[in-house]
């Protein structure tokens, strides 16, 4: 959710629910319909800055403004039991204690459901809400992202799980030898800790990132527990999954530890030609002014001086996202396609897509897992609330009825939907008793 659709025109589709971004009722409406479905998580993208592109184009955005996902997803937790909550935080404009603390009683809050999507934020114009003139150069961003992680981390392991013990006869609230004071000294943070939450119900929330580039996927490999890749077929999928999977061997962490989820477009019809008739429509609802301005974001260069009927030009590297400049290239130079029909694409949306029936999209889906390029998928709806609708009410159906998919939920942690295990507490090791719940991995 992004923060409701990924789709630039998701919002104009007809039947379609334009107020959405501010609309708490139709958010819980959502989240409440992917817990019927047995859905791993609801995942809200988000951004520190309204976004930079030309104003011809910002004002037909459905992005520029949302919900703060930190504070949206405390209180979808009230209105849902199961489903986990997944929020993106900045490593580059956070602090580790604030984050720490915020995961931590999300954690708490939702009983074991929360997960954080670490970003290295691509937006420069993020800097200036920051007080800082420019963004951070690329390396700077992920080197820091590196110790911001580690902070994190040791910041949730301030309590050990047994530290609490409320004894009303002696008054003696918790034991401080069960306590850890962090004192981390490194390049990029001071802190010195203990967190003041206790330690969050799954030990640490579920550490989500993307990683395309060759920086995210080495910080993938080294701390993510779920990855969603950007690959655009199947061959992609498993070079990146045999990449990254061999990149964790290599330092020593079991590949069996991450979860890879690639993002995917879902579009449904009754029939494939239907779908194809829905994915155009809504691509033709795409004005052109936002379909060059995403390009633009895209590449990292203003892509308003292109020939439009011609070839993608040589593109120098920037010092935004590198993977969303490595994705359009490979889009342009796959497909032959010119500047303006890669700016219609990604002016909608030009990664992996799987348009057509329910059975079809199965198909697909089974095909991935089967040869090991996914471990399940990030599911993207075309339109709210049809296509989600649709995604829930018939894809996931004949997914259950293949097997593929649970049909209940198997614990009541994010950690458990996924099959990942509870990490144990680095200062204090496992806690005594039952380790948290865990179930099959999910999709």
């Amino acid at each position: 959710m992004r923060p409701v659709g990924i789709h630039t025109a998701w919002w104009r589709y007809p039947g379609g629910f334009p107020d959405a971004n501010f609309n708490f009722a139709h958010l819980a409406r959502f989240a409440r319909t992917l817990e019927a479905a047995k859905f791993d998580a609801f995942f809200m993208a988000d951004h520190l800055a309204v976004l930079n592109m030309p104003i011809e184009a910002l004002k037909r955005s459905a992005t520029v403004t949302s919900f703060d996902p930190l504070t949206l997803l405390p209180a979808l937790a009230v209105v849902t039991q199961r489903i986990g909550l997944i929020a993106t935080a900045s490593t580059t404009y956070e602090q580790p204690f604030h984050i720490a603390r915020r995961f931590a009683s999300l954690d708490h809050l939702s009983g074991g459901r929360a997960g954080w999507n670490v970003v290295t934020t691509s937006n420069p114009d993020a800097a200036r809400n920051f007080g800082l003139e420019h963004h951070p150069e690329h390396a700077d961003r992920y080197d820091r992202a590196h110790e911001f992680v580690s902070v994190v981390k040791g910041l949730w392991d301030s309590f050990a799980d047994d530290a609490f013990l409320r004894d009303v006869e002696t008054g003696i609230f918790f034991d401080p030898a069960r306590m850890h004071t962090l004192d981390h000294q490194g390049p990029h943070f001071s802190v010195r800790g203990p967190l003041n939450v206790a330690r969050p119900v799954q030990g640490w929330p579920v550490i989500v990132q993307a990683g395309a580039s060759e920086a995210g996927r080495q910080l993938a490999a080294e701390t993510a527990e779920v990855i969603f890749g950007a690959a655009g077929s199947l061959e992609d999928g498993l070079r990146f999954a045999r990449d990254v999977r061999g990149r964790m061997e290599r330092i020593g962490r079991d590949p069996a530890g991450l979860k890879i989820l690639p993002a995917c477009f879902a579009v449904v019809g009754d029939t494939d030609e239907e779908a194809r008739e829905k994915r155009a429509r809504l691509d033709g609802l795409v004005h052109e002014a936002s379909a060059i301005a995403a390009l633009s974001i895209a590449l990292g260069h203003d892509a308003a001086s292109f020939d439009p009927d011609g070839p993608l030009p040589e593109i120098p590297e920037s010092n935004q996202s590198k993977t969303g400049r490595e994705r359009a290239i490979a889009l342009a130079r796959r497909e032959g396609l010119t500047v303006r029909q890669l700016a219609q694409r990604l002016g909608g949306y030009a990664g992996l897509a799987m348009v057509g029936t329910p059975r079809r999209i199965a198909d697909e889906m089974q095909a991935w897992a089967e040869a090991g390029a996914c471990d399940g998928f990030t599911i993207m709806v075309s339109d709210v609330p049809q296509g989600l609708e649709d995604f829930t009410g018939k894809v996931v159906p004949e997914l259950q009825r293949r097997g593929l998919f649970r049909t209940e939920y198997a614990g009541t942690t994010l950690r458990a939907h996924l099959g990942l295990p509870r990490p144990e507490n680095r200062f204090f090791g496992r806690r005594d008793g039952p380790a948290g719940d865990a179930g099959p991995t999910g999709a």
